[in-house]
């Protein structure tokens, strides 16, 4: 589901997953472990293999499996997401294609994030279910004030438009997608890596606070949203609209 290769100590990991790297159970589980299978890695590049870096959520899953699956699967999209937002080391996103809901939230948990092509964006609202805590500020920390934009829109931006909200640093041709982001995860590799590990923590600190007040409260109504019958009715017409386009 995550494949792993090192470049240099750098350690590039890969989505595979699928033919759109959708976010499920399983794979939101081994991220964790993947990153820290590597923590001896100088820097951690992040992308997708084929189209899409991630489409974001399996939502089949997600109507499929009830409220059982979603009480499992929503700590796990957290503590995946807290797990490239928290590490230490250096973290670049090459996003080689669509990267949307939670694998916008993915993308946007890294430090630098670089964009090839397709659409990125927070297309949750759209799809009819609210944010956990940690995505939420995860975005906040990386898009700032554009965030009631991203969330309320629901929208999908090109590269070129997500530049502007700070949801994307540079917009690199697809065949130097890699190589542009192993050489920014070399430049941030310059710092002494206690360094870069604090000051990474202090850059944070306003979200992981957030997080620490709201989490408990707004996830058990998220979890209570995401696993009603009106929802499951309602992903299911979004859904059919997917298939329909």
């Amino acid at each position: 589901m995550i494949e792993t290769s090192e470049r240099d100590g750098v350690a590039v990991l890969t989505l595979n997953h699928g033919p759109v790297n959708a976010l499920d159970l399983e794979v939101l589980s081994a991220l964790p472990h993947v990153l820290a299978d590597v923590a001896g890695a100088r820097a951690v590049v992040l992308t997708g293999s084929g189209r899409a870096f991630s489409a974001g959520v399996d939502l089949k899953r997600i109507v499929d499996g009830g409220r059982e699956y979603v009480a499992a699967f929503l700590p796990a999209l957290s503590v995946a997401a807290l797990s490239l937002f928290e590490h230490p080391k250096p973290v670049v996103a090459a996003v080689n294609g669509h990267a949307l809901a939670g694998g916008c939230v993915l993308a946007a948990a890294c430090d630098v994030r670089l964009m090839a092509g397709g659409t990125i964006g927070l297309t949750e609202l759209a799809a009819g279910v609210p944010f956990p805590t940690v995505p939420l500020e995860i975005m906040r920390h990386a898009v700032g004030a554009a965030l009631d934009t991203m969330v309320l829109g629901a929208g999908r931006f090109t590269a070129e438009q997500a530049v502007p909200l700070g949801l994307v640093h540079e917009v690199v041709a697809p065949d130097q997608l890699l190589d542009v982001a192993l050489r920014r995860a070399e430049l941030l590799c310059a710092a002494p890596a206690e360094v870069y590990a604090l000051s990474k923590r202090q850059l944070r600190r306003g979200a992981v606070e957030r997080i620490a007040v709201h989490r408990e409260a707004d996830d058990a109504a998220v979890l209570e949203i995401w696993s009603s019958d009106q929802t499951r009715q309602i992903l299911n017409g979004y859904l059919a609209s997917l298939r329909r386009r």
